[in-house]
Formats: structure tokens, sequence, C-alpha cells
């Protein structure tokens, strides 16, 4: 069963696939059995990603495989697989997340006139991600890649009747075209230089190539298309309004599919990083930043699905950054563990939300504990794990991360990711003690999810708690070893983990002051600071800034290049026909068919011939014409 499953690891993602053609063809119109036949297949993919797993901690070198594509002069292009610890935890997460959020689905979509096509988007969607991870080279990734970013457009619009949630889907999928077209010239810079895009090829050569300002730019243009499909400033705009699809969606985008492909694609691209340091420095500051930025506007939000997705931003910031340290174990063990607990955020957002009908705004919420035990018990798990508190999953792969930064002498990169720490767990925080421990509304009947949610909802707490625990020996023995550099493990700092813990305390201690104690206005400070706040709470208008260039440049732009194509383009085309017209009007009375109009051509091209004869020849002048002298 392992060496099955290693040797035609092709198949999980053929079994999503599978059941996208099935559903879309044959079951539509029978809901029930497109749930059931969509959960069966990724149960299968699932399977076999436990004998990949499996295969890997027992012999954790590189299984490749590879068949050809298609092929020209100078261009050969191959589909394969690549197997090794990154991609062997990789389909793991992947195939489970999207197993127990297909599993949840079926309780929250219960109702939904799209619950067939909506299982065979989320199929088409776990394919998608599956065969991105499992590619051996970056045209078989882009191939996978775009078709997340369509997946994306089709689950965060699938309620298409929304204006918000059109609008939302047009978003992601314009603004991940910007950073994928720098991917797409950094693949195209790729072929031209090296003669080959096939990763274990490249791992070879690139170490050994001189140019290193060539490379920087070939690793800054790869890096565009994790700035998108990561979220990471300024390419962060669509994600939060990824909220507007199913809350199961949200749940699948934000832990262990779109998100984290960017983060995957670095450290599966890292042999290329590697040998440029700018390149890595450029890395870790933009996560590092991006994760101080969102963290500072989710303390301000209200919506419990944007507070997450502001939270997912953070986040992806720490991986991106960890990996501009030199942290690849650091960054790949985090997204791991983050992928079991923010898929159980979100899902107990979802419980939340459907528990409500339709709810979103914490402070419409309140009294949820006593009502929704479960929920409760699991979202409190999954802060705390998120907060990084010990011994949670989140503590064991966020010191992690700090401890990289420090050792490789980011000191800067190591102070910025405490502040964030201390924030991410002011602000799941707030979100508890507000949502689930604050007052009950009285419109409000809220009553504790059916089975089928909860069970998705335990097993991921479970997950969250011994997450860590579990990723640790397997993960430190083989990440570094086998990706192409030999990036070491950094090991564990005490004093680190206990710095660390003590600032999550305090975040968690100062919104139980604010929000539960309440002896902190909250209101006060955000009155005496409502400038900051004012600015936090509109996410440093960036959105409004990205709208006036759209409207002033990006319209003036197009109104420049429209008046050129009406009046230059079509002024020289148009011309040329209406001279050819006006010359076929002219002409046209040669030929209409009567005696005295060619009588009357005939005398005028005489007289015209013997004025021209006279003109050129003076001999045969005027006077001759009158008889002589």
């Amino acid at each position: 069963m392992i060496h099955f499953a290693v040797q035609n690891s092709w198949l999980i993602p053929l079994m999503p696939a599978i059941a996208f053609a099935i559903i879309v063809f044959f079951l539509r119109r029978t809901p029930q059995a497109s749930a059931f036949f969509s959960i069966s297949c990724i149960s299968v993919s699932f399977l076999l990603s436990l004998g990949v797993v499996a295969g890997v901690l027992m012999d954790p070198a590189a299984v490749e495989s590879s068949v050809t594509w298609f092929s020209m002069p100078g261009l050969t292009v191959e589909m394969g697989t690549l197997i090794d610890p990154i991609s062997g935890m990789m389909v793991f997460v992947v195939s489970l997340i999207a197993l127990l959020v297909q599993i949840y689905s079926v309780g929250y979509m219960e109702n939904d006139p799209g619950y067939s096509i909506y299982f065979a988007y989320q199929s088409l969607f776990a394919m998608s991600m599956l065969g991105l991870v499992i590619a051996n080279n970056f045209v078989q990734m882009f191939v996978f890649w775009e078709l997340v970013g369509l997946c994306s457009y089709l689950l965060i619009g699938f309620w298409f009747y929304k204006i918000s949630a059109r609008e939302a889907a047009k978003k992601a999928f314009v603004t991940n075209r910007v950073g994928d077209y720098g991917f797409l010239l950094g693949i195209l810079f790729l072929q031209i230089i090296f003669g080959t895009l096939n990763f274990t090829d490249l791992a070879q050569i690139i170490p050994t190539y001189a140019n290193v300002g060539l490379l920087t730019v070939i690793a800054l243009l790869v890096f565009t298309g994790p700035i998108g499909k990561s979220g990471q400033f300024p390419l962060h705009v669509w994600l939060p309004d990824a909220m507007e699809g199913p809350t199961p969606v949200s749940a699948l985008i934000h832990a262990a599919t779109m998100v984290v492909a960017g983060v995957y694609l670095i450290a599966r691209a890292f042999f290329l990083f590697a040998a440029v340091p700018t390149a890595l420095q450029v890395i870790a500051y933009v996560g590092g930043f991006t994760a101080l930025f969102a963290a500072t506007i989710a303390i301000t939000q209200n919506d419990i699905k944007r507070i997450l997705a502001y939270s997912t931003l953070s986040q992806l910031g720490y991986m991106v950054m960890a990996l501009g340290v030199g942290g690849l174990t650091a960054s790949m063990f985090h997204l791991m563990t983050h992928a079991f607990f923010k898929a159980l955020l979100f899902l107990g957002a979802g419980s939340v939300i459907h528990a409500l009908q339709g709810k979103q705004d914490i402070w419409e919420m309140g009294g949820l504990a006593r009502k929704m035990p479960i929920t409760t018990k699991t979202f409190i798990i999954g802060s705390l794990a998120l907060a990084g508190i010990f011994p949670l999953a989140g503590f064991w792969s966020k010191d992690e991360i700090l401890l990289a930064a420090q050792s490789n002498g980011f000191t800067g990169l190591y102070l910025i990711g405490s502040l964030v720490a201390f924030l991410t767990a002011f602000y799941m925080f707030r979100l508890v003690f507000v949502a689930f421990y604050g007052q009950a509304k009285p419109n409000n009947d809220p009553h504790e999810s059916p089975a089928v949610m909860t069970t998705p909802l335990i097993i991921l707490g479970l997950l969250s708690v011994v997450g860590g625990l579990v990723g640790m020996p397997w993960l430190s023995t083989n990440f570094g070893s086998y990706v192409y550099f030999g990036e070491a493990h950094h090991g564990y700092s005490l004093m680190i983990m206990v710095t660390s813990t003590v600032i999550a305390l305090m975040g968690i201690y100062l919104a139980y002051l604010m929000y539960y104690k309440k002896t902190i206005s909250a209101s006060a400070i955000a009155n005496r600071f409502k400038a900051i706040y004012t600015l936090l709470y509109n996410k440093y208008y960036i959105d409004e800034i990205y709208q006036w260039g759209i409207n002033h440049i990006v319209d003036g732009a197009g109104r420049v290049a429209y008046w050129i194509d009406l009046h230059v383009v079509d002024g020289v085309v148009n011309g040329l026909a209406k001279g050819t017209r006006q010359s076929g009007t002219i002409l046209r009375y040669l030929q209409t068919g009567q005696t005295q109009h060619y009588g009357m051509v005939l005398v005028a091209a005489v007289v015209v011939i013997i004025l021209l004869l006279g003109l050129l020849d003076p001999s045969l002048g005027i006077s001759a014409w009158g008889g002589g002298n």
C-alpha cells in the first residue's frame, strides 16, 4: 500500500477530478449523491496521502516520475510527480482539510439550491491544489496554479446573485493575475537561460550559475506569484473580500489551498531564492511587514470572518518571513499547524453564522458559550493555538519562526514577530470574549450545529492540540536534508518559548480586561486615538487608494487609448476607405451605358491630349492650329 501510494501519487489529484466530472455530467440533479460521491473520492485521496506520508517517513529521499507532455525543437515539457517531505506533508494536509470541509458542508449547505455544483467545485479545487503540490516542474505547477485561481473565482462568487460576491470574485481573479504575470515571466526566463523547468534539474544548475544579478531578477519575478496568491502586501486586497463565499469555502481557501500555494511555491523553488541573498531579504521583509500590517487591521474589525481573514494574512506573512530568513522547516511547520487551527476557526465561525441565521458582526452575538458548547470549546482551542499558547500546535511552529529570525541575525523581524504574537492573541480573544461571553442578544436564538458539522470541529480541535508534537521529529530530520540546500533545523530556545508565551498571555489578558471585565474602556481608547483607530478600521485606505488609481490613472489611460484607437487607427483605416469610395463615385461616370456620356468623355479626352501635346512640344504651338504663319 505504501509503495503503491508513493509510486502512483498521480491518483491523489485524479480522484477529485473524477468526482468533478461525474457530478457535472451525471449527478447534478441528485444533490445527496453528489455530496456522497465527492466525499468518497476525496476520502480515497486522503488514504493515498497517508500512504505517501508513511513512505516519506520510511525513506525521505525524493521519488520522481514523469512522461513527456509535448516536445518541440528547444523545448520539452514533462508532466510528472515529485514526492519528498514537503510534497508529502502538503498532500496530507490538503486532502485532510478538503475532506473535513466537505463533510462539514453537508450540513452547512443543506438547503442551498446549488448543492451539487458546490461539491463539484470543491472537488475541482481539491484536484487543482493536489496537482500543484505534486508537480515536478514549473509548467505543470503553473497550469494547476491557474486552475486554483479559477476555482477560487467560482467559489468566492458562488452566491452570484449577491453583487458583493460577484465583485469579490472579480477582485480576487484580477488581483491574482497581476502576480501571475510576473510569475510567468520568471518561468520564461528560466526556460530561456537554463533550458529546463524541472525542479530537480534546476536545483543542480542554479547554484553554479554566475550571473547573480539576472538570478535576482528571475527570483523576484517568481516571487510576484506568491505575493498575489498568498495575499502579501501590496496584493493583499482580494483576500478579506473573499469572505463573500460560503464559510466552508473560506476555510478551504485560508487553511489548505489557495493562500498557502504561494508559500509552497517559495519552499519548492527555494534552491532559486537561496542562491540570491537579496531576494531572500526582500521576501523576509515583505512577509514581516504583511504580518504586522494585517494584525493591526484585525484588532479593529467587527465581522467575524474578516477578523479571521486578516489573521490569515498575518500568519501568511509569518510563513513568508520565515522563508526569507532561511527557516524553511519553520515555515512549512507553521503552514501545517496553521491549516489545522485556521480551518477549525473558520468552520467554527460558520457554525456561529449558521446558528444566528447569517449574522457575522461580533457585536450582534453574545452568550453563545452556553448555547453552543462544542463550537465554543473548539473555537477557544483554535484561538489558543493561533495565539501560540503552550502546548498547542501553534506554540511550536511560531517559536520556530521567531528562533529562525533571531538565529540568522534578523533582530528587527524577530521583534516584529513578537509584536504580531501579542496582537494576534489580543484580537482573537477580543472576538472570543465579545461573541461567546458577551451579553446575549434577546433577538437571537442560537443552537448547537448538527453532528455532521461539529465532528470536523472536534477532529480539527484535536489536531490543533497535538499537531505540533506530531510534526517535530520528522520535520527536523527530513525537511532540510532533502530539499536541495541542506537547511538545518534550528531546535528550540527556552528563552524564546517563555518570552513568546508571556507576550501572548499579555495580549489575552488585555482583551480580558477590555472586553470581558471592561475595566478598560475600549471605546474611550478608540475616541482618544480616533485618527489611528479610523486609519486601522478603514484598512489604511489601501482599497480606496487603489480605487482612486483605477478611476483616475487606469481609466484615464483607457480614455487616451480609446481616443487613439478612434481617431488615429480608425481614422487611417476609415480615411482610406473614404478616399476609395469617393474615387469610385467619380469614376463610375465612365461606365453609365449612355452614348452621350461616352461622347462627352471622348471629346474631353481629345482636348486634354491636344493641350498636353502643346505643352510638351512647343513646335506644335497654338499658332499651328490656326493654319500656320
